[in-house]
């Protein structure tokens, strides 16, 4: 059985190997993944991933949100596989194809469709020419790819936590939903550079499998602290209570 901490997937979202290999010693135990984004890896590498998981056997998700074309993403899964880590994203994008060449080269990795951004609002797609109005054009426009994600035989998605419900409405267990844009009750659901934001507790609520959690965590005071709240959170969401904000 899952723990509160299990739903969390901390991002690793420093720019050296060094700041990364305090946090995760700091974390580890009270968070169920560290995630690994494009400029950690970039600047770490794979070694960093070996680490993390030869000295804590914490899972690792490469979240690199891979977006080429299908044999190139294919052979670059292949690597991703390699590393041994849990999940690794692909971009939905506009290609099918891409999202099947991402599954068959992922072996036992668990490959995560990006759906939407959550930095990603209604004007956005606007603006791109991917909507022509604001008429649930963005929940839209999130289930067509989750649609394209499982349709490849991808393990999840990755999508805010607000479409999470209606993912899990249609999909049940057989999607991950796994939501970024994550503010605990008591930080405030401030928006910096997310614009889809919702608690823990409402993330669960929703039926999401996993919440990114980061900035709540890695600027308090006291990081382990936060990250038990925040598993607190999850808990009282879990067993439907009330979540005592000032406790």
């Amino acid at each position: 059985m899952r723990s509160p901490s299990d739903y969390i997937i901390f991002p690793l979202d420093v720019a050296s190997r060094d700041e990364a290999k305090e946090l995760v010693g700091l974390l580890a135990g009270h968070v169920g993944m560290f995630k690994i984004g494009l400029e950690l890896f970039i600047r770490s590498g794979p070694d960093l991933i070996a680490w993390i998981r030869s000295a804590y056997g914490t899972a690792v998700f490469l979240d690199l949100k891979l977006h080429d074309i299908p044999a190139t993403v294919e052979r670059a899964m292949r690597g991703v596989s390699d590393l041994g880590v849990a999940l690794a994203t692909v971009h939905c994008g506009e290609s099918p194809q891409m999202l099947k060449a991402a599954v068959a080269g992922a072996g036992p990795t668990g490959v995560l469709g990006v759906t939407v951004l959550t930095s990603v609002a209604i004007e956005d797609l606007r603006q791109s020419g991917l909507v022509a109005d604001d008429d649930q054009g963005l929940d839209k426009l999130v289930l067509h790819r989750a649609q394209m994600a499982r349709d490849a035989g991808c393990a999840g998605v990755v999508c805010s936590a607000q479409e999470a419900g209606m993912i899990k409405a249609r999909w049940g267990a057989a999607l991950l939903a796994v939501t970024p844009g994550i503010r605990p009750a008591w930080e405030g659901v401030g928006h910096q550079d997310q614009k889809r934001v919702v608690t823990p507790a409402e993330a669960i609520r929703q039926g999401s499998d996993y919440l990114v959690i980061g900035r709540p965590i890695r600027d308090a005071a006291r990081p382990v602290d936060a990250a038990r709240r925040a598993a607190d959170e999850i808990g009282a969401a879990l067993a439907g209570e009330p979540f005592a904000e000032d406790g």
